[in-house]
């Protein structure tokens, strides 16, 4: 008696099944052969093989400008400081000439907005384009791989490596590949605090091991992520743990360039000889080499048809054009276009034609409007600021002279990267005076990128108020650069005894 399960020959519904792919069917009384591959999926390990060609170069020239970016930043100088520097201990944001407070946040959230509406422009128009060149997961794989292989072989070089028994030979190849990881992983860990702490100093800390606590911590816990996540984790982080590959579905369409396989061309698919004609065999272009799948840094099979785990980083499309050329068949089997560009036959400039749809045009309006926005609010930002806060203590006084004094605190910051000398006036009551408590003037110097609290004295004549609160003005008047004049009002009140 066979010990087989029984098989339910009633085949998924068509409309779950692409109609280039054969019934699936599913065993009675047993799990989903798909749900088994899924389980294996995640703890078998990927050994995706090296390719080259277009979409290869386009990544290998994404890594080197990203990374080139990211470790030379902050080795740049900008008028004797660190170009990029987000000092979180002095609440101060250094960026090139441009110095952010915390008052300055609403950058922070324009950029996070900025940045969404980039994301939904580019899904959009070419799906996770993102993903595929210049996620730090993805450009960090990249190099993890890449040295990979210079030390253990390609593809077929590693398997046979990890199946055989543990040697002195394999012993030395993986404890010199982990050690280039490491390496690299504490490059980038130390580079990614030098960030936020002067990577000058940072550099000679990390030399005399007197670096902070906090400072070795996040070192420490920035390189083991990127060794964890490039070096083992790979295609887990993107499948299983990225939000961006749960939520893309919703923002592409039929019109989206995404990677395709063209399954009107393809299939049927199978192997045959260069000698035959496979049109006339009844045969598609795809000869199911497995090729795709084994470049695949995912895993996946593209011919299944898009899948979220698929990043679009376009080495299935380089090697199935190789293929095809040894075939002397036309490239293009896997390709980017668009999900109508297969159902209907076009041409890829119609298909570029409706890349210029509704969505398209209104993410594009809405993203030039905000970036001008905000680019024209940076360029035109007030470098100084000013708050009024006063003396909760006495609200007003009668002194020597026959004089009203109220007693305010101005809290002046200058965002600037030059000194500024300011002078204050109040109007709004009349014979109004205004005076710093500490020296008797009224003029205050606020040093370049720094903040100041400033006491300060109005007086009013006596006789010529009725008591009661009175609205005034106290104005800031100060030159930024050589011909360029700032001036802030801040309103508030004076109050006057009976």
């Amino acid at each position: 008696m066979s010990s087989e399960p029984p098989v339910d020959l009633n085949p998924v519904p068509a409309a779950a099944v692409p109609a280039w792919q054969p019934p699936r069917v599913t065993p009675a009384g047993g799990k989903s052969p798909h749900v088994e591959k899924a389980l294996s999926d995640v703890r078998g390990k990927i050994y995706p093989r090296s390719v080259s060609g277009l979409f290869a170069r386009w990544r290998v020239a994404m890594v080197v400008i990203t990374q080139l970016i990211f470790y030379g930043l902050p080795w740049l100088q900008w008028n004797d400081r660190q170009a990029v520097l987000f000092d979180l201990a002095a609440r101060k944001f250094y960026i090139f000439g441009m110095v952010l407070w915390p008052q300055d946040v609403i950058y922070l959230a324009v950029l996070l907005v900025i940045s969404a509406f980039a994301l939904f422009l580019f899904t959009a128009m070419a799906g996770r384009l993102f993903c595929g060149y210049a996620c730090p997961q993805t450009v960090y794989t990249e190099i993890f791989m890449w040295v990979e292989r210079r030390i253990e072989g390609d593809r077929l070089a590693r398997i046979r490596l990890d199946e055989q028994p543990w040697s002195l030979r394999k012993l030395r190849i993986k404890a010199s590949k982990h050690f280039v990881w490491i390496l690299i992983a504490w490059w980038t860990g130390s580079t990614f605090i030098g960030y936020f702490s002067p990577i000058r100093e940072l550099g000679m800390g990390l030399l005399t091991l007197s670096l902070g606590p906090w400072q070795w911590f996040w070192m420490v816990f920035y390189a083991f992520a990127t060794w964890g996540n490039a070096g083992f984790m790979r295609e887990a982080v993107c499948k299983y743990m990225c939000p961006y590959a749960r939520f893309q579905s919703v923002m592409v369409d039929d019109d989206t360039f995404v990677v395709t396989y063209d399954h009107v061309r393809g299939e049927p698919r199978g192997g045959r000889s260069r000698r035959i004609d496979h049109k006339e065999a009844g045969m598609g272009d795809c000869v199911d080499c497995s090729l795709c799948v084994q470049v695949c840094p995912t895993g996946i099979d593209i011919r299944d048809g898009l899948q979220y785990m698929c990043i679009g980083c376009g080495a299935c499309v380089d090697v199935c054009d190789t293929v095809m050329d040894k075939m002397d068949y036309d490239r293009g089997l896997i390709r980017y276009t668009s999900g109508r560009a297969i159902t209907d036959g076009l041409s890829q400039s119609q298909v570029r034609k409706r890349l210029l749809r509704p969505r398209v045009l209104v993410y594009t309006s809405l993203l030039a409007i905000i970036v001008a926005g905000f680019v024209f609010s940076l360029a035109t930002r007030n470098p100084l600021r000013v708050d009024v806060i006063r003396d909760r203590g006495v609200l007003g006084r009668e002194v020597a002279g026959g004089m009203i004094e109220n007693v305010y605190r101005l809290q002046m910051i200058n965002t600037s990267e030059s000194p500024l000398t300011l002078k204050l006036s109040a109007t709004g009551v009349p014979e109004l005076a205004i005076l710093t408590a500490d020296e008797g003037t009224d003029t205050v110097q606020v040093d370049a990128a720094s903040n100041r609290l400033v006491p300060v004295v109005v007086r009013a004549p006596a006789g010529t108020l009725t008591p009661g609160l009175h609205e005034i003005e106290l104005t800031t008047v100060g030159n930024y650069g050589s011909d360029r004049e700032v001036t802030v009002v801040e309103r508030s009140s004076f109050f006057v005894p009976r």
